[in-house]
């Protein structure tokens, strides 16, 4: 009798898809966006400024999102990239403002444009990190189990 094991083969499905360092940083990026805002929905939900939660809430995304990309993406503990992790953050958004300024000239608007550039960007970011900011952090590397 031939049972069908539709489970195991879904956590081998995901463990071979996680164990591909692109496909953690995209998972870790939708663990960071949540994150990130969680805390500017919860920062207003207790009375701040717009402004001000959104820059509060910006300011602690970083710092997660330097520790969760580090560790989980990487495989790095490596504390004193986070300037490295903060300038590739500005450039990545730069490009980011330049190209949906772009995508307006054609007619499209912010909300299409952003939606567009989202896997470039994110390509442009993974790529940055690992070239520049992560790839100095081997000597601190870690062996975490792939999900």
């Amino acid at each position: 009798m031939n049972k069908s094991r539709p489970l195991p083969t879904l956590v081998g499905l995901f463990r071979r898809v996680m164990a591909v360092q692109f496909m953690r940083f995209l998972a870790v990026g939708l663990i960071n966006s949540l994150f990130g805002y969680s805390c500017f929905a919860g920062l207003l939900a207790i009375g701040l400024h717009y402004a001000l939660a959104l820059l509060l809430a910006t300011a602690i995304g970083v710092v997660f999102n330097f520790k969760t990309t580090g560790a989980l993406v990487f495989r790095s503990s490596a504390n004193h990239l986070i300037f490295r992790f903060f300038a590739v953050y500005g450039i990545v958004y730069s490009i980011n403002v330049i190209l949906i300024k772009c995508l307006l000239q054609f007619g499209l608007n912010s909300y299409a444009s952003g939606a567009i550039l989202l896997l470039p960007i994110a390509a442009l970011s993974y790529i940055l990190n690992k070239k520049y900011v992560f790839k100095y952090g081997k000597i601190h590397q870690h062996r975490y189990p792939v999900l």
